[in-house]
């Protein structure tokens, strides 16, 4: 290991220094009001876009139900990342925009507690486009069964904020 390995896992707090893994202790930090906002996109073929927006396809309102998939995706972080806390989710915002050939989805999540909320940003807006695939995927396959122009994209986090108390 290198000098800046050593530093490098140092700056880490989820592992121990024997390199365990642990859930940070967030106890003595004062609660505060956070939010993040996280964006992704998937790409899909125009025609199944135009889909979306005439609500024609055969599983129901795509953006209605990717959004209550992201909301629930918000709610329920802590169960699928192993050292996320579980935290207060005072507000959830999504947004949809529809190009051509994608839909972009941003995810806003608000929290005032001891620790930040990109997770449960990022985990909103994953899950609410792996609804969208699963709503549409039978007209996104190829003959083969396949989806070669199908792609979740560009998943981050835009902003995070923090209020101090």
């Amino acid at each position: 290991m290198s000098e800046n390995d050593d530093a490098a896992a140092d700056e880490l707090t989820h592992t121990t220094d024997e390199g365990d893994v642990q859930m940070v202790d967030v106890g003595d930090k004062p609660d505060s009001e956070r939010r993040a906002v996280a964006a992704g996109e998937i790409r899909l073929q125009p025609s199944t876009i135009e889909a979306i927006r005439d609500d024609e396809v055969g599983k129901g309102d795509v953006l209605a139900t990717a959004r209550v998939g992201a909301v629930q995706a918000v709610k329920h972080t802590w169960e699928t990342i192993p050292m996320c806390h579980q935290i207060p989710i005072t507000n959830v915002e999504t947004d949809f925009s529809l190009a051509e050939d994608r839909i972009e989805l941003q995810v806003a999540v608000e929290t005032t507690g001891k620790t930040g909320c990109e997770m449960e940003a990022l985990e909103g807006v994953t899950t609410g486009l792996n609804v969208v695939w699963d709503m549409v995927k039978a007209v996104e396959k190829d003959e083969d069964g396949q989806y070669p122009d199908t792609g979740i994209e560009n998943v981050g986090v835009l902003t995070k904020e923090k209020q101090r108390p």
